[in-house]
């Protein structure tokens, strides 16, 4: 489960070098810049959202929803503790 920039960073990273592509490849193939992806793989928690998904498509992962067909009574609580408390 991804539960932060670094996870998804982290995931980004992993697809990448197992399909053996340099950081310069991931980023002609997605359409941005290298910063973007070294920024994208390092858990940068402000990297901008489309050109992430880009990024993730472009890598093979799916970003589908998890719970599509699932009704409100059936679901279980997400374990949202990891999540920052804001006052």
């Amino acid at each position: 489960m991804i539960k932060s920039a670094a996870d998804f960073g982290s995931l980004i990273r992993q697809r990448r070098k197992a399909l053996g592509w340099t950081q310069s490849e991931l980023a002609v193939r997605c359409g941005t810049g290298e910063r973007f992806i070294v920024d994208l793989e390092n858990g940068k928690p402000t990297c901008h959202l489309e050109k992430s998904l880009i990024a993730a498509r472009v890598v093979g992962i799916d970003l589908g929803d998890l719970k599509a067909g699932v009704g409100p009574a059936d679901r279980i609580d997400d374990d949202l503790g990891f999540l920052p408390k804001f006052p």
